[in-house]
């Protein structure tokens, strides 16, 4: 079956991804706090522990976004 690209389904899509990506960040961002707050993590250290947590915040980014448009552009949900 063909997924169905409308103006709608695709604004629906983005909504949805905007929707998770924003509460994935809020999630990933608490994780990142609670570690640099527990650990004294100041300046320098605190930054190489924002790279490290840069590279799996984008993946699940990414995965949230491809979810958000498969489920609504599935020919099944409409």
């Amino acid at each position: 079956m063909q997924r169905i690209k409308t103006f709608k389904t695709l604004t629906c899509a983005v909504a949805a991804a905007c929707f998770l990506a924003v509460q994935a960040a809020i999630c990933i961002g608490t994780v990142y706090w609670a570690i640099a707050a527990t650990l004294r993590m100041e300046g320098t250290a605190a930054i190489v522990l924002g790279a490290i947590f840069a590279a799996p915040s984008a993946y699940v980014l990414m995965v949230v976004t491809r979810m958000a448009y498969d489920a609504e552009t599935d020919p099944a949900n409409q």
